[in-house]
C-alpha cells in the first residue's frame, strides 16, 4: 500500500479522473473544481495524484498560482533550480512565465489546492529521468 492513501477521504472531494487533462500528465490523477462562480476569474480546484503522477512543465501566462498542499508527499520545481520536497502545510507561488512542474513522490498521494489565473501553456513531460534524480535527492 502507497503512503498517505488516506488523503482520497480528505477535507476536500477527490473528484473524478482527470481524464480532461490527462495529455499533460504522467499517471493518474484527480480533479475537483471548488469554486463554480463565473464573477470570480480564477480557478480554485483540488487536485489529488496518486504515487509518481506529475504534471508536464508548464507556464501561467498572464497569472500566477498558488498551491496549497492538503496532504500527502509531492515535488515542485521550477527550470533551472532545484526541487521542493512537499508536505501538508506547505505553500507554492508560482509568479507569471515561470516555467514548473509539480506532482507525487514515486511512493506517496499527494493533493494540493491550486489557485490559479491566466492562461496555461502545457510543455514537455517531466521525464523519467528527470523524475529519478529528483526522487535521488529526497
Amino acid at each position: 500500500m502507497a503512503k498517505n492513501e488516506a488523503i482520497k477521504d480528505g477535507i476536500f472531494p477527490m473528484g473524478a479522473k482527470n481524464d480532461a487533462y490527462a495529455k499533460f500528465f504522467t499517471g493518474q490523477s484527480y480533479l475537483q473544481g471548488l469554486v463554480r462562480d463565473p464573477d470570480v476569474s480564477v480557478g480554485v480546484s483540488n487536485v489529488t495524484f496518486e504515487p509518481g503522477c506529475r504534471n508536464n512543465w508548464h507556464i501561467h501566462h498572464n497569472g500566477f498560482q498558488i498551491l496549497l498542499v492538503t496532504g500527502g508527499e509531492g515535488w515542485y520545481q521550477e527550470d533551472g533550480k532545484p526541487a521542493r520536497h512537499l508536505t501538508a502545510g506547505d505553500v507554492v507561488v508560482t509568479h507569471d512565465g515561470v516555467k514548473h512542474w509539480h506532482g507525487a513522490t514515486k511512493d506517496s498521494w499527494f493533493s494540493h489546492i491550486a489557485i490559479t489565473a491566466g492562461t496555461p501553456e502545457w510543455l514537455e513531460p517531466v521525464s523519467d529521468e528527470q523524475y529519478a534524480a529528483v526522487e535521488g535527492d529526497k
